[in-house]
């Protein structure tokens, strides 16, 4: 019985504090979102792919850095085909492009 009453007595502490963090939390969200955004580098294909694939765009692609070593690169191409080939439900186009990525950072390593 003392279980219910601490149970009941935390949840409306909890709806009370959530009350009062509520009108910052949306004063606050856009800035949030936007900080996000600008560390996961989401404004740098905002427009797409290149249409000539260069080095800085296949590390980008696959993740990594543009100087990585071979392995790496087959590493991390075979990690980004397994989740992302067609057969499995992935974009035939996004496929290519990490194929791309890999072939060029190969062809240039």
């Amino acid at each position: 019985m003392s279980s219910l009453i601490l149970a009941g007595l935390g949840l409306i502490g909890g709806g009370i504090a959530l009350r009062r963090v509520a009108p910052a939390l949306q004063k606050h969200w856009p800035a949030a979102q936007q900080n996000v955004k600008a560390m996961l580098g989401e404004h740098r294909y905002k427009d797409g792919f290149q249409t000539d694939m260069d080095r800085y765009e296949a590390g980008k692609i696959l993740g990594i850095s543009s100087h990585a070593n071979s392995k790496r690169i087959k590493d991390v191409h075979k990690k980004l085909m397994f989740q992302n080939h067609p057969d499995r439900g992935g974009s035939p186009y996004i496929a290519a492009k990490i194929n791309e990525a890999k072939d060029y950072l190969d062809k240039n390593a």
